[in-house]
């Protein structure tokens, strides 16, 4: 069965195709704005103007044609509603020209599901990081239940602004991680977990308010160390809580290669299996809506078109784990 993946929640507009576990395209076009961080409403215009063009683009690099869809998936929520309002109507449309079923899916469990897909995660901790998410989740009882989650400003969207105020071109996070690599002096910066809860405001503000008197890549190695070693300590808390053995790191700030090293080291001290979801596949893609929709399709098929409204604030442990039985 072939599916076609529509993602929108943010600032990337995605399409991707599977056939069954093989992604068969995945065209991304992502909307950067002139300055500032992301305005939901110039983003969904973006997408707006690029729908047709990356379906083309996704249609044309797997060498099938809009007939040999068999199935349409979009990302429902969580999101910025503009965005979500346009990818939902862009499917929308695709199911009803094509006459084939339509899936709404949850975003962020999109990310978690391609990650074990592609790495043969069985039952992981899930560490999933993103501009817009920061949460600790492992499946229990039926569903993906939040384990700790961030209280405030999520890990990317804190790397970004604190990219912004240093100057750093949008994204943030990637340029930070480059000056971090050069840093060796640390700078003590607030640490603040609670539980397996996180803040990150605190933090991201005294990081900035360091700009004027300390060195940058200093400033950008003590922002991720301290950051990173909150994560950490979250998800160890989580595994030995749910007691867990398997840990995946999901998510567009998986791609950072210091999160990864600092997690694979807790794992590798707890003799616990560390995956990461595969760098083109990290951030925000149409292909893991496919693959969700695929997953949801075969145990629940379908959604009705009155079904399919996006939802802003779809938790993640809204969501029956129906296809994991």
């Amino acid at each position: 069965m072939i599916c076609l993946g529509i993602e929108s929640t943010a600032h990337t507009f995605g399409v991707g195709i599977m056939d069954g576990e093989e992604v068969l395209a995945n065209e991304t076009s992502m909307y950067k704005p002139s300055e500032g961080g992301i305005h939901p409403r110039e983003a969904a215009e973006h997408h707006s103007k690029v729908c047709d063009e990356v379906m083309g683009n996704a249609l044309r690099e797997a060498e099938i044609s809009r007939e040999d869809i068999d199935l349409v998936a979009f990302s429902k929520g969580p999101g910025l509603p503009p965005c979500l309002r346009t990818g939902a109507v862009f499917a929308r449309s695709l199911a009803l020209s094509l006459d084939v079923p339509i899936v709404g899916v949850n975003h962020c469990i999109a990310h978690i599901e391609i990650g074990k897909l592609k790495t043969n995660a069985e039952d992981p901790v899930t560490l999933y990081v993103s501009g817009g998410n920061t949460q600790v989740i492992a499946l229990s009882a039926g569903k993906y239940r939040v384990f700790g989650e961030v209280l405030d400003t999520p890990v990317g969207n804190a790397l970004d602004k604190f990219g912004r105020k240093a100057g750093l071109d949008h994204p943030g996070g990637p340029k930070v991680e480059k000056l971090a690599a050069k840093g060796s002096n640390y700078i003590e910066l607030p640490y603040s977990i609670k539980g397996m809860d996180m803040s990150f405001s605190g933090l991201m503000t005294e990081a900035m308010r360091k700009l004027d008197d300390e060195d940058l890549e200093d400033i950008c190695y003590s922002l991720q160390e301290t950051m990173f070693a909150m994560l950490t300590e979250a998800v160890e808390r989580a595994m030995a809580h749910a007691g867990k053995d398997e840990v995946l790191l999901t998510g567009g700030v998986a791609a950072n290669k210091r999160l990864q090293e600092m997690l694979d080291t807790m794992c590798s001290e707890r003799d616990a299996s560390f995956y990461t979801v595969p760098y083109e596949l990290a951030g925000d893609n149409g292909a893991m809506m496919a693959w969700l929709g695929l997953l949801k399709y075969k145990t629940s098929e379908g959604d009705e078109l009155e079904d399919t409204a996006f939802i802003q604030n779809w938790r993640t442990d809204d969501v029956e784990v129906v296809w994991d039985k």
